[in-house]
């Protein structure tokens, strides 16, 4: 999971806007930001660790000229988190200049690694996968243009494109700034990471964005158009035209971890509410929660995403809806944190409790998920010690029992809480006095709700059930295997077993 964001603008220059855009999409990563600019003639970059706003000083900003824009805020999910090199955006220099950001996860990025490398000699200076998609996407145009001497620029990108897409798999949602043709934004066949666009009409022309969520598009005073279909293309050309291409078939998958936890509440994403689907999410939990018949004084947000959740599921009831958690803002989200050590100290300093709300009170917790269990633990723990009596604990997800391999960090089964445990056995660890889960099915259903059109959704990590078939038992366990590698290799000393 990243945050992505292009901009081809009219007049004037890009980064401003570019910049408001990525801290509209900081949530989706933290580990190292960047911008590129165009002016026409050269390419202008500022690449860093940290938030946009250690990034980019006033100083650094103003020299990112031109009306073309990229920005990128980086989650690691392939690749060293604490390299700057592999912070985006990347370049390669042929057969076109051409920068390139990117959201998602290959799953075929070492058969790809291997044929860049040996075969078309190219070399890669890291280990991300949006390297390889670059180099990959660079040699089908060299391919194209070596084939096809005669064809026009932007009917070579678009061919190049569509030979991309049949070559690469997994998940990705891109945007390029190309020189000599202008910024392309292309969607992987399952649209499993989302992209949308939206334009701005202004006295010397259309100007177009692209983002990785719409908060971003309608912030910066733009109208949404419409997502990116998946497998399809779209071009804004040196003159400010839009062309769009479907250069494979489609069928949208979109991943069911955006509308839980990633995304923002405010956005829209495949013409779903965020923050409705968290609202039927929290009503389906409800039903569950009333035929245990508990006695509960209120109910409780785990902020921020549980909060609609939480809203939903005591007005369903019938109870209080308090804030007892107080959440430090300047500290990271502990998810997407890499490494576990950080994430376990990062807890300690994130929340505190308002001990008034807890005193002698039966409490019932909403979190968005619970995935490795160490965040609902230790706030189980303040809670019991602000005085509550009973600690009960609802997720809006389902049990998360696998890898996602398209985007979030998952390196082992055995690193999360309800791997080969059962729900009774996941409340022991956690140590809540009840515990519930939402199904898949329902989880589905309030997603789907906001637009029937979307057959299935990715929800692999609860049910093994992944939209791309080389994601096999096989597949898995290599990865699986190679996690643990990397946990060796960021020093820890002992390894889970299988």
């Amino acid at each position: 999971m990243c945050g992505i964001i292009g901009i081809a603008k009219a007049e004037k220059n890009a980064v401003l806007d570019v910049y408001d855009g990525l801290m509209m999409l900081q949530h989706r990563g933290q580990d190292s930001a960047g911008i590129v600019t165009f002016d026409g003639q050269k390419f202008h970059e500022r690449r860093g660790a940290g938030l946009v706003l250690d990034v980019f000083t006033q100083e650094k900003i103003k020299e990112l000229v031109g009306r073309w824009g990229l920005g990128h805020c980086r989650y690691t999910t392939a690749g060293n988190f604490a390299s700057v090199h592999e912070a985006q955006p990347f370049f390669v220099n042929a057969p076109l200049g051409i920068f390139l950001i990117h959201n998602g996860n290959l799953t075929n990025t070492e058969a790809l690694r291997e044929r860049i490398q040996n075969k078309y000699r190219r070399h890669l200076r890291t280990d991300s996968d949006t390297e390889v998609l670059l180099n990959v996407f660079a040699d089908k145009i060299y391919q194209v243009m070596k084939s096809d001497p005669e064809k026009s620029l932007p009917d070579t990108v678009f061919a190049a494109t569509t030979k991309l897409m049949k070559r690469v798999t997994g998940a990705y949602s891109v945007i390029t700034l190309i020189d000599q043709v202008g910024l392309l934004a292309f969607r992987d066949p399952h649209g499993i990471r989302p992209l949308v666009f939206g334009k701005k009409e202004t006295t010397k022309g259309t100007e177009w964005i692209f983002a990785s969520e719409d908060v971003a598009i309608k912030t910066l005073g733009y109208e949404v158009v419409r997502d990116v279909a998946p497998g399809e293309a779209i071009l804004i050309n040196k003159e400010g035209e839009m062309t769009s291409h479907q250069c494979v078939p489609g069928q949208l998958n979109p991943c069911i971890f955006e509308y839980i936890y990633l995304a923002r509440p405010d956005s829209m994403i495949n013409k779903i509410s965020v923050y409705k689907t968290r609202l039927r999410m929290g009503a389906s939990l409800a039903k569950q929660i009333k035929k245990a018949n508990l006695d509960i004084d209120s109910v409780m947000p785990v902020p921020d995403s549980g909060r609609p959740l939480a809203l939903q599921i005591a007005h369903d009831l019938g109870v209080k809806y308090r804030e007892g958690l107080v959440k430090n803002r300047y500290i990271a989200r502990t998810f997407i944190m890499p490494g576990q050590v950080k994430r376990k100290n990062s807890i300690r300093q994130k929340l505190n409790t308002i001990e008034l709300e807890f005193r002698n009170r039966n409490v019932l917790l909403v979190d968005d998920s619970i995935v490795r269990g160490n965040t609902i633990k230790k706030i189980i723990e303040l809670c019991r010690s602000a005085g509550a009596k009973k600690v009960y604990v609802a997720s809006g997800a389902p049990p998360v029992r696998g890898l996602d391999v398209y985007g979030v960090d998952i390196p082992t089964r055995t690193e999360l809480v309800a791997h080969g445990l059962t729900t009774e056995e996941i409340r022991k660890v956690v140590n809540a006095d009840a515990l519930f889960y939402q199904t898949v099915e329902e989880l589905v259903e309030a997603a789907r709700a906001g637009n029937p059109e979307i057959k299935k959704f990715h929800t692999g990590m609860f049910d093994g059930k992944y939209p791309t078939p080389e994601v096999t038992p096989e597949y898995l366990d290599k990865v699986e295997f190679e996690g643990r590698g990397a946990e060796l290799s960021n020093g820890k000393i002992s390894l889970p077993n299988f």
